[in-house]
């Protein structure tokens, strides 16, 4: 009877984490095929070769993520974290493949991968300047500035089109926020960890119910497709075209110190400059195998920030779930395409509470900070009111230099630069640790 028990709970806390882990692929899913969508968009690819391309994404998400959850001597920074394609290289990348050709998209993109690895170890003793006036600034923007970008998939995704902000898909993302809410704050146990999945479920068949969700992507996906290296191009190697990916990799790793941060606040982990050396080894070694299997730059997502955060566990257990449910995705398209017939909308009402939940973590730790100190005051002021300036109006610095766009368009760099600025310029700096 004893073992029974014992088996029975077994199975359920594998089901348990098998569900949770589809709900962190849900959070990430839209967001991790946005990349390869909009670059092979832009520089025409063909059907074969964008099947190719999400398929692929997904399967090196999936690699990329079980390098960093699964901590070794040199890699991974062994928490609940998700990676997936770095929106911030879709323009470099257009830029080098519609000037040098594809195959140099992919050499800049193995070079940046290297150069991430081998300054893994230095940038991580930049640690002792993020104390919580800074990280609580870098957290704060990495939520609120992506509020945007939820209130675009609420109203249907493509602002061009006629039907954004239509009623219809008002409705269908007004009701999957509300289904959240009523999970998590009258569920109890698991069914209110897993809010996030069920919102989405549930709107979508509530957009369904109005006419809004087609199934003919699945009818018309493949059953297997496995990743081939080289498979669109052979990667050539341009030293323009490279530093402009090590630069966009600077940026990626700048974000990913924040997530990092992020999860170690919600999990209660002191990080080591060892730790997270691991973790940025972790993505080097993911962006240099999306080179060679042709897919794009990863870096770590943060809306999964807000899924463990909701769903209150903070194991690395569902995330190894998420892995398997990410390789299957990757060799079965089919199953992949159902993913993809969940409305913007539906996303756009997650992303509003993922993102917002993001930020309010960033509030939390600015609550540590003395703000008596004009010195914290204008720190956290003058980043965080630059980047949302950055969010609002890009266009600003569009005489730039293209390379310094790059970097100052990016709401998280330029909070990450002017807040560390600020906090060794100012007077008064104590020696924080974090």
């Amino acid at each position: 009877m004893e073992s029974s028990t014992r088996t029975s709970t077994g199975r359920f806390g594998k089901l348990r984490n098998l569900i949770l882990g589809l709900q962190h692929v849900l959070a990430m899913y839209s967001g991790g095929i946005l990349v390869p969508l909009l670059i092979g968009a832009a520089l025409h690819f063909n059907a074969q070769q964008m099947a190719y391309l999400i398929s692929a994404d997904i399967f090196m998400t999936a690699i990329g993520t079980l390098f960093q959850i699964k901590g070794t001597r040199y890699t991974g920074i062994a928490m609940p974290v998700v990676i997936g394609s770095a929106v911030q290289t879709v323009s470099p990348l257009i830029n080098i493949g519609s000037t040098l050709g594809i195959g140099a998209m992919y050499g800049a993109t193995i070079a940046a991968g290297i150069f991430v690895f081998l300054i893994s170890g230095l940038f991580a003793r930049l640690r002792e300047f993020f104390p919580p006036v800074v990280t609580g600034s870098l957290i704060t923007v990495i939520g609120f500035t992506l509020i945007p970008v939820g209130f675009q998939n609420w109203g249907g995704g493509d602002t061009a089109a006629k039907s954004f902000g239509s009623l219809t898909n008002l409705s269908i993302g007004l009701v999957t926020i509300i289904i959240i809410l009523l999970f998590t704050i009258f569920a109890k146990g698991f069914i209110k960890s897993i809010a996030i999945l069920l919102g989405i479920i549930l709107g979508t068949v509530f957009a369904g119910l109005l006419g809004q969700v087609s199934l003919q992507p699945v009818a018309e996906a493949s059953w297997f497709h496995m990743p081939t290296p080289f498979f669109l191009a052979t990667p050539t190697f341009h030293w323009s075209a490279m530093i402009m990916m090590m630069i966009v990799a600077l940026t990626s790793m700048m974000e990913s110190t924040g997530v990092y941060f992020a999860l170690a606040d919600l999990t209660g982990r002191k990080l080591t400059n060892e730790d997270m050396a691991k973790g940025y080894r972790a993505e080097g070694l993911a962006v240099i195998l999306s080179g060679l299997f042709n897919t794009f730059p990863y870096s770590t997502f943060s809306q999964n920030v807000g899924v463990v955060r909701l769903s209150g566990v903070k194991t690395r257990q569902p995330i190894y779930y998420a892995v398997l449910i990410l390789l299957l995705i990757g060799l079965l398209p089919k199953f992949g395409a159902l993913a993809t017939i969940i409305p913007s909308s539906v996303l756009g009402g997650a992303m509003i509470i993922l993102f917002g939940t993001i930020g309010v973590q960033g509030i939390t730790i600015l609550k540590q900070v003395d703000f008596n100190a004009e010195r914290n005051l204008m720190i956290a002021g003058i980043s965080i009111g630059a980047a949302i300036g950055v969010t609002v109006y890009p266009q600003i610095f569009q005489h730039l230099p293209e390379l310094v766009k790059l970097v100052i368009q990016n709401s998280v760099v330029i909070t990450s630069v002017l807040a560390v600025l600020l906090n060794v310029l100012l007077p008064g700096r104590e020696k924080e640790v974090n």
